[in-house]
């Protein structure tokens, strides 16, 4: 085989005429062209050569990495096709915690947003404007300029670990850019991964020719490809990455968002499109209204735009609350409508016993997806919109997401379905049904099937015990089949009764055996929520667990107790000392733990005198990595900025300081050499 004599590089014959200090140097720069073409064809759609002469510079290089495996580099464009199947998915804390955004589809919100910000700051702020993206977000993390973790969401502070399946995205830089811009040391990013809308549809109709269920909307698509245990199935997803912010960039000298966003572009980011600056409220809304008027014209899904303060140091001095930033503001668009004819109206039981009327659909395309069923809420709800089997309703999705039946649409000489009502008895179980208020519950709480295999359902879910593979159909069959009758009984599971079930092969039996397995060690806070305990979410639950530590001193607390702890009311912490104390409730909490489960508490929050403070680090570190001090930092509790302020509790000098030392001792912010910081971070 001959290498590729092309754009400047020299052929250098046979492979085997070629040392292995020859065929580094080859795979380098190889490596650095397709990533320079890579970046020219994915994300500034302006390629320079063919497809063809871009595959054979990729076959060169695959060839000089088969023939030396040891220059394989993780940031080798070989390596976006998928590694072997991943066994589970580890989880990582965000470098910082990714915050969700406070939100309004009201524009009389916004005018106050503005105020409350203006009588913070005493002068007028600078708005940086994006559209929201409707996807799946993620961090990347960089190091020395190559790619090394990719972290989704998660809870907004940690987050599962997919570094694999998001190297497959053509459009993530494995190697940054460094021709306009010298690449950062350390460098953590936000994006969304998004699927375009005439992709996704594709996407849908190739799943429905396969006999497999077709995603709901191109973010549960986005979603749902980012977290397949494959990345080559991943790798033959459409997915695209649009960054928009800096996470953490120690060192980075950068005043603006609207400067980070550039500095992105430079290193080969796609960045978010369309971002501007403004300083009125006239060209906030100029721009919402220009995304709302051609939202629909979008090959992408946005459910608003975002509003950010532009200067970095006043966000800084206006800081989060624990779920949000308070200097940046969502506007969200009033949710898309369309219309359809009830087929039929159906009674869904849920964990709680709870008892919703269903509208069956003719499907109909609401903003992109296909929706086929809506919620009616409860029997109040139906009365007062007079809906029946056969109307022709309006929809909408909710959030953009949840369908919701809004109105009754009048038509003459149409016959009419029987007005609907909830039946008297269960419809799993034939328990003659409670009211509480305008709601409807099975009261068989322990006997009911629906309830059963929705708490199963519930416990292990994502923000449960996230159970790989144990989703609402396989759930049906190990109820069904008599399998599972209460959560213990899936740590009893065996391969071989797996295996009976329909639709079960031996590896498909063997993957969830070994994902509920490997569940037997999880979090105290993940336990609780999987419970299924009356209006405990996933806040809540980590509140008990940090509060408790165990579950013994969790079910001695008293309600008076459990009414103390933030985010648990009057009704719920009754909720949470009955169930815990409700004999078979007890029963089933003690049948897991026989199986072997260890609950793993809560991390213990170090108190030190670096707690709640802010560091900044400057020059060299010559102990230590950087990497290596900022952990150390967050390790106690502390936090790091990139930027030297009047919230700046301490400087770490190393060596070669830059001008962040001057401006430290000017706000008389305490100095630490490299050893002083050490010897803190060992007290």
């Amino acid at each position: 085989m001959h290498l590729l004599a092309w754009n400047g590089f020299n052929t250098t014959g046979d492979l085997r005429d070629m040392s292995k200090s020859e065929a580094e140097i080859r795979a380098e720069k190889i490596r650095l062209e397709l990533h320079r073409h890579a970046h020219l064809y994915y994300v500034e759609s302006r390629p320079e050569i063919k497809d063809s002469d871009y595959d054979l510079l990729f076959a060169e290089l695959r060839a000089l990495e088969l023939e030396w495996p040891e220059l394989i580099t993780n940031d080798s464009p070989t390596q976006r096709v998928g590694a072997e199947p991943q066994k589970s998915f580890g989880t990582a804390e965000h470098s910082v915690p990714m915050l969700s955004l406070d939100s309004t589809k009201n524009l009389e919100e916004l005018v106050r947003f503005d105020k409350r910000i203006k009588d913070t700051l005493g002068n007028n702020p600078e708005y940086l404007l994006e559209p929201k993206l409707d996807g799946a977000s993620i961090e990347l993390v960089y190091e020395h300029g190559v790619f090394v973790r990719a972290v989704t969401r998660g809870n907004g502070q940690v987050g599962e670990v997919i570094t694999e399946n998001a190297k497959t995205i053509s459009s993530l830089p494995l190697r940054l850019l460094s021709s306009k811009r010298v690449a950062p040391e350390t460098l953590s990013v936000r994006g969304e991964v998004i699927m375009y809308l005439s992709e996704f549809e594709e996407l849908n109709q190739a799943m429905l020719k396969k006999g497999l269920d077709p995603y709901a909307n191109p973010r549960n698509s986005a979603s749902g490809s980012l977290r397949q245990l494959k990345s080559r199935v991943t790798a033959e997803r459409p997915l695209e990455l649009m960054i928009f912010d800096i996470l953490q960039c120690p060192g980075l000298a950068v005043e603006s968002d609207f400067e980070g966003l550039e500095m992105l572009k430079d290193w080969g980011f796609k960045i978010v499109p369309e971002a501007q600056v403004v300083t009125t409220l006239n060209e906030i809304e100029e721009y919402y209204r220009s995304y709302e008027d051609r939202r629909d014209e979008l090959d992408y899904e946005i459910d608003g735009v975002v509003a950010k303060i532009n200067q970095l140091d006043v966000r800084e001095e206006l800081g989060n609350t624990s779920h949000h930033p308070r200097w940046a503001l969502a506007l969200k668009f009033e949710p898309r409508k369309a219309t359809t004819r009830i087929r039929k109206i159906v009674v869904q039981v849920g964990r709680t016993g709870k008892l919703t009327p269903v509208a069956d659909l003719d499907p109909v395309i609401v903003g992109g997806v296909t929706v086929s069923r809506a919620s009616l809420h409860n029997r109040e709800e139906v009365e007062r919109r007079g809906v029946r089997a056969g109307d022709l309703v309006r929809i909408q999705r909710a959030g953009d997401v949840i369908p919701q039946v809004v109105e009754r649409i009048e038509e003459e000489n149409t016959q009419r379905g029987k007005e609907f009502r909830i039946p008297k008895n269960c419809p799993a179980c034939d328990v003659e049904i409670v009211e509480r208020g305008p709601f409807s519950y099975c009261p068989n709480r322990f006997g009911c099937v629906a309830q059963l295999k929705a708490g199963i359902l519930h416990f292990g879910s994502r923000e449960g015990l996230d159970i790989e593979g144990l989703g609402k159909k396989n759930i049906e069959k190990l109820v069904d089949e008599k399998l599972v009758s209460e959560p213990a009984d899936l740590f009893c599971l065996q391969v071989e009764a797996l295996e009976e079930l329909e639709g079960f092969r031996k590896k498909s039996a063997e993957n969830l055996y070994r994902a509920i397995q490997e569940k037997k060690s999880i979090d105290f806070n993940r336990f609780i929520y999987g419970l299924g305990i009356p209006e405990v979410g996933v806040t809540v639950a980590k509140n008990l667990a940090n509060e408790f530590g165990n579950l013994p001193a969790l079910q001695e607390a008293s309600i008076e107790r459990l009414e103390s702890i933030d985010g648990v009311g009057s009704i719920m912490s009754e909720q949470i000392y009955e169930y815990l104390h409700n004999d078979i409730t007890s029963s089933r909490i003690s049948a897991v733990l026989h199986q072997g489960v260890r609950l793993i508490p809560p991390k213990s929050s170090r108190s030190s005198e670096m707690a709640g403070k802010t560091f900044v680090f400057t020059g060299k570190l010559i102990r230590i990595k950087r990497g290596e001090a900022i952990e150390a930092v967050e390790s106690v509790g502390g936090k790091v900025s990139g930027s030297v302020s009047s919230r700046t509790k301490f400087l770490v000098v190393g060596e070669d300081p830059g001008s962040k030392l001057q401006k430290a001792k000017n706000l008389r912010v305490k100095l630490l050499s490299e050893s002083e910081f050490i010897n803190k971070i060992k007290q």
